[in-house]
């Protein structure tokens, strides 16, 4: 067996990992850009005794708002699925032929001739009718299934421990916060697009680049507000 055969079986496809990292690294930005953002933003308008208190809160606040908007959104999107079971179930109840035929156009669309389409749709409704049509007429499958909890269990987590990232360079340095601050989140940033980038087997450079960018901005343009709002005395 040659180098290319065995990388090729060694290679693994990343559908069933797409549910619970998009919470991951929804989760893991969001808490390294809106605990920094607001810590920077407290700083920006001279409220840095605050600076502690006010990461703690944003990682309590956010993680559990986090959790509860990932668990609420991919609920929704298991409700739907749900419901197309259901409404496919019943139209294979009443009727069968139009079912039957309507799989084997979708067969004849991706290339198989009238006769093998039809072969193919008999064994499998013979064999799971049902799982046939959810899989090839609506693009169901298992490995992709919304999980609610999974995904607001990921987004927590991942949300506490990019907030903590912030949060350690401002306990490290009791003199310069800011500064700490600023290195800290962006070395979480480049780390979480790393991270993202192995996990989905995507290129690292414009992953990194992608995360560290919209990352920066938000942590800029809330530090603009917090010097504002500093200006202002408010």
């Amino acid at each position: 067996m040659g180098l290319e055969e065995v990388q090729a079986r060694n290679l693994e496809h990343r559908a069933n990992k797409a549910g619970w990292l998009r919470a991951a690294v929804l989760g893991s930005n969001d808490g390294l850009v809106s605990t920094a953002s607001l810590m920077i933003g407290f700083a920006a308008a001279d409220k840095g005794d605050f600076l502690i208190t006010a990461g703690l809160a944003g990682i309590a606040a956010g993680s559990m708002s986090m959790a509860v908007g990932e668990y609420v959104s991919v609920k929704s999107q298991n409700d739907i699925e749900k419901s197309d079971r259901e409404i496919e179930i019943k139209q294979l109840e009443m009727d069968p032929e139009g079912e039957f035929d309507e799989l084997m156009d979708i067969y004849i669309k991706r290339g198989l001739t009238e006769e093998l389409a039809r072969q193919v749709v008999t064994a499998m409704h013979k064999h799971d009718a049902l799982d046939a049509h959810l899989r090839d007429e609506l693009g169901h499958f298992d490995h992709t299934r919304a999980r609610p909890v999974q995904a607001g269990i990921a987004s927590a987590i991942a949300f506490t421990a990019g907030g903590l990232v912030p949060l350690i360079g401002a306990l490290l340095s009791s003199v310069n916060q800011v500064s700490f601050v600023l290195v800290f989140t962006a070395f979480g940033l480049i780390a979480a697009g790393y991270i993202s980038a192995k996990i989905a087997a995507a290129p690292l450079p414009r992953t990194i680049l992608r995360i560290f960018a919209g990352g920066a901005l938000g942590v800029a343009i809330t530090a603009g507000i917090g010097w504002l709002v500093g200006l202002t005395g408010v």
